[in-house]
């Protein structure tokens, strides 16, 4: 009797697992789906002009952070993408992207979201969709559609990437303000003196 009612609770087990997993299936046999990991931009993706799609499995999240996925692509194809966030394969989209110029972007956040190990399982429903039609004659309209993509972690609002130029940027202002100030002052006379002489001969002219 404890043997068949162990047996009846792993059957039953089975198969509340093939009914959850089975829109998964569906929608992996149905879409492209492909791996995007996290800092690692995929180049040159082609998806056909007309309702393409692709599931992006994310992959090196980690909970309660920040992160943007970005897609560019030519300007020049008339065509709109849509971005779609999925927290699993089973769930409602959770977020849409915003647009940009020649550019998509969806940023969310790894909050209370379900843990496998210590990774964070989402996923991106990339779609596109022609729009209008070529304007130049005798060019053909084109039957893919060539983008990029990358999901990059955000600190502060800003890529860990472009960390690098901020900073530069930040030490070029402060630079800008110290330096004047460390000049010697016979140098600083001789510019004024310079300058003086430059601004009355523009006058006499």
């Amino acid at each position: 009797m404890c043997h068949s009612y162990q047996r009846y609770l792993f059957v039953l087990l089975n198969v509340l697992v093939i009914i959850l997993k089975w829109p998964t299936f569906c929608l992996s046999s149905i879409v492209d789906s492909k791996v995007l990991n996290v800092g690692e931009e995929l180049w040159r993706e082609t998806l056909p002009l007309q309702m393409g799609s692709r599931l992006y499995h994310l992959q090196g999240l980690k909970p309660d952070t920040w992160y943007e996925v970005k897609i560019s692509y030519p300007g020049s194809i008339p065509a709109s993408f849509s971005l779609e966030l999925k927290r699993d394969l089973r769930s409602p989209v959770e977020k849409q992207s915003r647009k940009l110029l020649d550019t998509e972007k969806l940023i969310f956040r790894t909050e209370s979201i379900n843990l496998q190990g210590d990774q964070v399982d989402m996923h991106i429903l990339v779609t596109v969709k022609s729009e209008g039609v070529v304007a130049i004659p005798s060019v053909q309209e084109r039957e893919s559609f060539i983008f990029n993509i990358v999901c990059d972690e955000l600190l502060v609002g800003i890529p860990h990437k472009a960390w690098g130029v901020a900073i530069l940027v930040i030490i070029c202002l402060i630079l800008s303000f110290i330096i004047p100030s460390r000049l010697p002052s016979w140098l600083l006379k001789a510019n004024q003196t310079q300058g003086s002489v430059n601004h009355h001969s523009s006058k006499n002219s």
